[in-house]
């Protein structure tokens, strides 16, 4: 009797513990079918045109007193070709390069220390109904992600108002303070509106978009507003976002709607690309409805067009497998593009 009261009072234990932490191993798998028109023409298998496809792993551990830790380890796939997307989303490699953190999180708000999206760009970008990926993918910010970061995000409870700091050390040999990150991004978000304002700047030096590394001969500053107000019968959002390094400054304008039509939902978006100095600017024209088939998968339809002026040649495809590289688009021409696809979330 003694020993089965001991091994009740074992189990219990353990099992609060194991209340008190959770580990969650989490994706998504995103594949479609697409053909881009521009020099010359590319159809075939599409990924990531609608979600980034992703695999990871995040877990949280209760303290107590309100206090929490917890990790985030998060990489990039590419299921077209069945590898994975390496440290840049480009090579069969496998890497936590989308997001690895660890963090304490408390009435105080959240710290996190590792890699992960910048302030700059994380919240303004939320605001392009095409989730920043496939052929409607809003273009134009140069720093995407942070590596050997630390940031602070303020608590949920602050009556819609919320802020984020994020600093980025260079870590580079011979200056330190080569391509160091420093970002700002705060608003209100409360009911059907949704306001945000960031800034950044990354010093010259090598850096790494998440996708690729650039070098920038001379700091880089941003700054990005972004809006939403869901009206409920369709959802308006406006994005401004405007880079300078140097002499030279990109302005991109957005403006979205998001309407439910249907079973699923419509959307649509106008993008313009003013490259100041310089008459090489484009207009990005899309559209595209997505169907829920349940909370974790949906069949989607994207259509884009890119009109370019004189010397710009911007494609319309955003992370989306081979078209990257496969697509050759001359300098003043349109590009057209459409996909479609299944994404599932587990």
């Amino acid at each position: 009797m003694k020993k089965s009261l001991l091994a009740l009072a074992v189990l219990a234990a353990s099992g609060a513990a194991m209340a008190q932490s959770s580990v969650t191993m989490f994706g998504i798998v995103d594949v479609g079918v697409g053909h881009v028109s521009a020099t010359n023409s590319v159809s075939g298998v599409t990924q990531s045109g609608n979600s980034s496809s992703r695999l990871g792993f995040r877990g949280v551990e209760d303290l107590g007193g309100g206090l929490k830790a917890g990790f985030w380890l998060e990489g990039a796939i590419s299921p077209d070709t069945g590898t994975g997307a390496g440290a840049n989303n480009a090579g069969p490699g496998f890497a936590f390069s989308r997001r690895s953190t660890v963090s304490l999180a408390g009435n105080f708000g959240e710290v996190r220390l590792g890699r992960e999206l910048a302030a700059g760009y994380d919240k303004p970008t939320s605001y392009d109904p095409f989730g920043q990926v496939g052929f409607a993918a809003l273009q134009g910010w140069t720093t995407v992600r942070v590596s050997n970061g630390v940031s602070y995000r303020t608590p949920a409870n602050l009556g819609g108002f919320f802020a984020t700091v994020h600093y980025g050390f260079g870590e580079q040999a011979g200056k330190n303070s080569s391509g160091r990150y420093f970002g700002l991004a705060g608003g209100y978000e409360n009911g059907p509106l949704s306001v945000t304002l960031a800034a950044d700047q990354v010093k010259a030096g090598v850096v790494n978009n998440g996708y690729s590394s650039t070098t920038l001969a001379n700091d880089l500053k941003t700054w990005s507003l972004g809006a939403s107000y869901d009206l409920g019968i369709v959802k308006p959002a406006f994005v401004y976002h405007s880079e300078k390094s140097g002499s030279v400054k990109n302005n991109i304008y957005m403006l979205a709607l998001t309407a439910p039509v249907g079973p699923g939902r419509l959307i649509g978006s106008y993008a313009r690309y003013d490259l100041k100095n310089s008459n090489n600017d484009s207009n990005g024209l899309a559209i595209g409805y997505v169907y829920d088939l349940s909370k974790r998968t949906a069949i989607y339809g994207t259509y884009a067009h890119m009109n370019n002026k004189n010397g710009a040649a911007r494609n319309v495809n955003g992370v989306s497998g081979s078209f990257n590289t496969n697509v050759t688009v001359g300098a003043g021409e349109n590009v057209n593009g459409y996909q479609v696809g299944i994404r599932h979330a587990f």
